[in-house]
């Protein structure tokens, strides 16, 4: 089993958690099998603790980026602002010019230190800084949480998911991003037309609880390794891929060597 890549800012040193293993394998549905492979090509985790201002932060800064530019931009904020205070009243003070020049390498920097500087704004004004956000965020039921963020303009339905798991350490949230989207609705998880929500719902449906945090982040580094959006492993035959016997391949025409999006397939 593999260490978790400090480059993945959804996990890694990001994420923080601990290594642990978890009964995954007993799960009696197809994703939760998936799951439990996956945990034993990669990692099995049990995640929360970070703090949660960081990690919205963190996440915001992903958005619409790769880890390799999001990271050096969170890197550089934190080393401008975090002077060991509370970094949620440093960032409502930032001017924008100046923290969007501070984050440019994660891109959409302009739009990107506008949402920060707001959301740093509604953290202080309702939860009295970082230390409040992130004791609503550990304490509070989870429900209520992912509606109060879902209520930040700037927030969407992933970094919301990604505050419950990384800060709240709560089970069975179950992050969506593109390389999951694309990997449970490829693979027969979810519908092939099935939106973010959509997968999402499907996958906390059928994942033992406890395995969902790593079972997000072990499947980002598989659509990196193996299940590529245009190139998937599969099209190098069955070897080639460590879950080809869970998978329908839905938009992979391995004979043509094609592939479409699941939702265009016929």
């Amino acid at each position: 089993m593999d260490d978790e890549p400090s480059v993945n800012i959804s996990g890694g040193d990001a994420g923080g958690g601990e290594f642990d293993a978890v009964e995954a394998s007993s799960a009696d549905t197809t994703a939760g099998a998936v799951v439990a492979e996956l945990g034993d090509i990669y990692w099995e985790k049990t995640y929360g603790g970070r703090d949660a201002f960081e990690c919205l932060v963190r996440t915001v800064l992903s958005q619409n980026t790769s880890d390799v530019a999001s990271q050096p931009a969170h890197d550089a904020l934190v080393e401008r602002y975090d002077s060991g205070g509370d970094l949620a009243a440093a960032l409502r003070d930032a001017h924008r010019d100046e923290l969007a020049e501070t984050i440019s390498s994660a891109g959409l920097y302009n739009q990107k230190s506008e949402t920060l500087i707001r959301l740093a704004g509604r953290i202080c004004e309702e939860y009295d800084g970082a230390d409040g956000f992130d004791e609503f965020v550990r304490d509070g039921d989870p429900d209520e949480v992912r509606d109060a963020l879902l209520d930040m303009k700037g927030v969407g339905p992933k970094t919301a998911d990604c505050v419950l798991l990384f800060a709240g350490g709560n089970p069975g949230v179950f992050p969506v991003d593109t390389h999951v989207h694309r990997i449970a609705r490829r693979m027969g998880l979810a519908s092939p037309d099935a939106d973010h929500e959509g997968v999402r719902a499907a996958l906390e449906a059928s994942v033992p609880a406890e395995a969902c945090g790593f079972g997000h982040t072990a499947m980002i580094q598989f659509g990196r390794d193996y299940c590529t959006a245009r190139t998937p492993a599969c099209l190098d035959g069955p070897e080639a891929c460590p879950l080809y016997d869970h998978c329908d391949r839905v938009g992979v025409d391995e004979l043509a060597e094609t592939v479409v999006d699941p939702a265009d397939a016929d």
